[in-house]
């Protein structure tokens, strides 16, 4: 594995979480009283080759005909068919799916099953972005577990585990080969379904920054600032524990350090290493804590608009990172001091007015579109479905985990905002 470049842990700091503080709006603390379940990859490989360990991690799962996840733009930057061949060379036939689009479907889903099936897989690797792993991960459970897939929505809803899954991400965006969550695009009900459950958790997550070195500079801006709202929300939600808090605020601060030089300058490798492990460590924060609004409302703008997940994520940030304040003023600022853009000398209220300052200066760097400016969406379309999207966000679930829980007239306004 080559040797790592980036800066040493210590430089992210939560000295009153570490201390136990309990007075401190900082982290939460620690309390013996309720247990807290974090749930994670149960190995780990982080830095640069780490792909290549992919098939001794198979084989060390049990693994001897692997199905291989993707999508054909990762297939097109021969990724995909890289690892497909270490697989093959190493006495593993593999088959490779590529069948997932941008925000996969349940056709998707389905697609994948019986290519499984067909190739009687006993392990799915995914290798992509959040979509393909998101669809693999659906893919791997749905041997063990006989029901349709509606009924996997929400929270805990899949009983058994399946087939073992490694995830092999290629953006540093989703952190979702951290995650035990999955979205997928109910196309009958045009809603996205958010899974949540244990069998859902990669076995393994390889995470090689080298694979992200030639992501395009829309792609980089959009899955960069999805970290830092899956960091932010983590933080800031009402589920957030003495475990996630100081991961979460280690996400914001590799995003803080590293997002814009990966966006201009995309062959810097320390910046590259800083958002992998940003997108890590925002996965699992969230995937242990919660995410909130953003991505309540995020997920109807993909179903209806077919917006990319981290693209509609990024849109809305700092329109419901205003919004919600009211609601934990003291950790949002602590947030906006621990990524710099705000000082011990601020106010909360002026850390707060920071912050958001910050997040909408960033979108503009990073040269992110407001919603009206995004491909396929029209006037027309948003009037006629804002209500609607209003509905299935709140039914999601997410938004009641937010500091500031909205009412559907208010998250319509917020859309309206967002506009």
């Amino acid at each position: 594995m080559g040797e790592s470049v980036l800066r040493p842990l210590s430089v992210v700091k939560c000295p009153n979480h570490l201390a136990l503080a309990a007075k401190s709006p900082l982290c939460h603390p620690l309390s013996v009283t309720t247990p807290i379940r974090f749930d994670a990859p149960a190995t780990a490989v982080i830095g640069a080759g780490a792909v290549q360990q992919v098939p001794d991690l198979a084989k060390t799962l049990g693994g001897t005909r692997p199905l291989l996840v993707t999508d054909e733009g990762v297939a097109a930057l021969g990724i995909a068919p890289a690892i497909a061949g270490s697989l093959e060379a190493a006495g593993l036939p593999t088959a490779v799916f590529t069948g997932v689009q941008p925000d996969p479907t349940d056709a998707n889903v389905a697609a994948g099953v019986e290519a499984m099936r067909a190739h009687e897989a006993d392990i799915v690797i995914a290798v992509g972005g959040g979509s393909p792993i998101d669809a693999a991960k659906v893919i791997s459970i749905v041997p063990a577990n006989d029901a349709p897939l509606p009924s996997f929505m929400g929270l805990h809803k899949i009983a058994n585990r399946g087939l073992p899954l490694i995830a092999v991400p290629t953006t540093a965006g989703t952190g979702s080969e951290a995650t035990k969550v999955a979205v997928i695009t109910d196309t009958t009900q045009d809603v996205k379904m958010m899974m949540l459950s244990a069998p859902l958790q990669p076995r393994a997550a390889v995470v090689d920054y080298e694979l992200t070195l030639t992501m395009p500079r829309p792609l980089t801006a959009a899955v960069g600032v999805d970290t830092f709202t899956h960091g932010l929300e983590a933080f800031v939600s009402k589920k957030a524990n003495a475990q996630t808090d100081p991961i979460a605020l280690s996400c914001l601060r590799q995003v803080a350090n590293h997002l814009e030089t990966a966006w201009s300058t995309g062959d810097d490798r320390t910046a590259r290493e800083g958002m992998m492990l940003a997108a890590f460590q925002g996965g699992m924060a969230f995937s242990n804590s919660s995410v909130c609004l953003v991505h309540g409302m995020s997920r109807p703008i993909g179903a209806v608009f077919h917006i990319p997940h981290g693209l509609s994520n990024a849109i809305l940030l700092p329109t419901v990172t205003r919004f919600s304040i009211s609601g934990a003023t003291d950790r949002y600022a602590a947030a906006a001091r621990h990524i710099g853009c705000a000082n011990d000398g601020d106010t909360d209220p002026e850390a707060c007015d920071k912050l958001v300052t910050w997040l909408e200066n960033l979108n503009s760097t990073l040269e992110l579109p407001r919603l009206r400016d995004c491909k396929g969406v029209t006037r027309d379309r948003f009037e006629s479905t804002v209500e609607k999207m209003a509905a299935d966000a709140l039914a999601s679930g997410s938004p009641g985990n937010n500091p500031r829980v909205p009412t559907a007239e208010e998250i319509v306004s917020l859309y309206e905002e967002a506009w």
